[in-house]
């Protein structure tokens, strides 16, 4: 699975937006939307969205995680889960395990929505960098779980929390090493015949 196919998945992911037009329920193989009345909200997936917003048709509603600290409440870094992307972000760091992200395709809907639709998004700039501070610090750890991995010569890991994305960054090169460390450890066998490799899994 390459990234645009992961993209792909996300705009399947529900956003509320405010249309400006009027529309009877649409009924769509992968569900009924609407209907749809001016200045009331409701949830469609987010192709749809970032097609009525090209069309000027509608408003989008962030997500509610999509935002930064309030300034009112401190930052609980003990929470295991944060509200906010500054706590979010702080969180990551100060935790050597990955934590839970408010959506399975945080990284791509924040681009999808500040791309296309950053003039409804209040601190859009803010937003973009908190969000590339939490992607950074993750695939930071990612490598750093995967070097481990491969040189202790591990036979299985278990890692929670990771986004299809985060895991696409990673795949290519972490299953070349597996099968370059598998064929030098067949080589390295007097009689080792044996013809698996981990491009099978």
């Amino acid at each position: 699975m390459d990234p645009a196919e992961v993209e792909f998945l996300a705009e399947k992911e529900t956003v509320k937006i405010i249309p400006n037009f009027s529309l009877d329920k649409v009924y769509l193989i992968g569900g009924d939307l609407g209907p749809f009345n001016p200045g009331l909200p409701v949830d469609v997936p987010v192709w749809l969205a970032l097609n009525l917003k090209q069309r000027q048709k509608c408003r989008i509603v962030p997500p509610a995680w999509m935002d930064v600290a309030t300034g009112v409440e401190p930052v609980f870094l003990c929470r295991c889960r944060a509200d906010k992307l500054e706590e979010m972000r702080d969180l990551e760091r100060k935790e050597d395990a990955f934590m839970p992200v408010p959506s399975p395709h945080y990284m791509e809907l924040t681009k999808l929505l500040l791309n296309y639709a950053s003039d409804n998004i209040p601190k859009a700039d803010e937003i973009r960098t908190l969000v590339k501070d939490i992607w950074d610090t993750r695939v930071a750890k990612l490598r750093l779980s995967a070097d481990s991995f491969i040189t202790q010569a591990e036979a299985h890991a278990k890692l929670d929390n990771l986004t299809l994305m985060e895991i696409n960054t990673i795949r290519s090169f972490f299953l070349d090493s597996l099968n370059c460390m598998y064929k030098l450890r067949s080589n390295m066998q007097p009689s080792g015949d044996s013809k698996g490799h981990f491009n099978d899994y």
